[in-house]
């Protein structure tokens, strides 16, 4: 077969099937075993920060919900039965952090392979997973991500209180404007304090 021949037959290709062959994307490499080893040793320095992702899917949620019950009590709950549902709430939301944590956290241990393995894969190269690694095995990165829980529960108390009297009234008329719309009974305004 000669090179005109060939060159003929390269011809009768349409313009597109090229086009479209050019197109697809290369097969991605399978990554060295060496930096298969510093994906996982990435992976299990950020167990932490699965399960804190865990945790907080579980949490986010509940959270959510303990302050609508919170809302409800205020709003619509007898003032001398408040604490005592406001107790029992808590323990539900208690029992189901309790019961959801572990599951989530087992799924998130299972998924961080194939969903972090594969983006440290795609997006770093050995020599800079190499780094991360001894970045990550850093006694001040170890003690500053243990604390991380903690300025998170920090913060989050303080912007609580810091601003639930300017939002929980915005959040009461969100309330009252929701129920109207919907046609529901709007809740009834929290006893006056004396």
């Amino acid at each position: 077969m000669t090179c005109l021949s060939t060159l003929r037959r390269l011809a009768l290709i349409p313009a597109a099937t090229l086009v479209l062959l050019a197109a697809l994307p290369a097969q991605a490499a399978e990554p060295s075993p060496a930096k298969k080893e510093l994906i996982a040793k990435v992976i299990s320095l950020q167990q932490g920060g699965i399960d804190g992702i865990a945790r907080s899917l579980v949490e986010q949620p509940a959270m959510a919900l303990m302050q609508q019950a919170g809302m409800i009590l205020q709003t619509r709950v007898a003032p001398e039965k408040r604490e005592a549902l406001a107790k029992e709430i808590q323990a539900d939301v208690r029992k189901y952090v309790e019961e959801a944590t572990p599951i989530v956290r087992e799924r998130a241990q299972k998924a961080a392979p194939g969903v972090m393995g594969a983006l440290l894969d795609e997006r770093f190269t050995e020599d800079e997973l190499k780094q991360l690694v001894a970045w990550l095995e850093s006694p001040v990165v170890r003690r500053y991500q243990q604390m991380t829980p903690d300025i998170q529960k920090g913060m989050s108390e303080k912007l609580v209180a810091d601003t639930r009297a300017a939002v929980e009234p915005k959040l009461q008329a969100l309330d009252r404007s929701i129920s109207t719309r919907l046609g529901v009974q709007p809740p009834a305004s929290a006893p006056a304090k004396k």
